[in-house]
């Protein structure tokens, strides 16, 4: 089994719980964006904007992978957004895991606060498809790593 670690070291156990999904199978960019989007929120928070996401009520704001993104109403102190509906579904997994995680470590789930939210690259992987006259063109898949921490208030 691999190993793998967090990418924030220094957290105090006693105080908070951590959850990853990895290897997921959603786009990089998406994921980047909602962890900028929920990063210092309160746990509840994010939850409810994830959900708003999926039920396309509420925009994620796009401030670094914004090239000929749309302006979206609703959003504050920056127009361009979008509404990733497949990286929310999975990261609103990983936070309702995060949430469990707390609640066995014996946490108040009321007070949790995400100090720690990042998305890294995974693997690629490639493959062909078939193309006219016996050629053949890549095609390139990338994965992507999503690691939460919250913290007690």
């Amino acid at each position: 089994m691999p190993h793998w670690e967090y990418s924030l070291k220094d957290v105090n156990p006693d105080t908070t719980a951590k959850a990853s999904g990895r290897d997921l199978d959603i786009s990089f960019k998406a994921a980047y964006e909602i962890c900028k989007a929920i990063r210092g929120m309160m746990l509840d928070n994010a939850i409810d904007l994830l959900e708003d996401v999926i039920a396309l009520k509420k925009p994620i704001p796009f401030t670094r992978y914004n090239k000929k993104v749309a302006h979206r109403r609703g959003l504050r102190k920056w127009p361009a957004g979008r509404y990733p509906v497949k990286a929310a579904k999975h990261i609103l997994k990983i936070l309702e895991s995060v949430k469990a995680n707390a609640e066995e470590k014996g946490l108040d789930v009321d007070r949790l606060k995400i100090i720690h939210a990042a998305a890294h690259k995974s693997i690629k992987l490639k493959r062909f498809f078939p193309r006219a006259f016996g050629r053949t063109s890549p095609k390139v898949k990338q994965l992507v790593h999503v690691e939460v921490i919250v913290e007690e208030q």
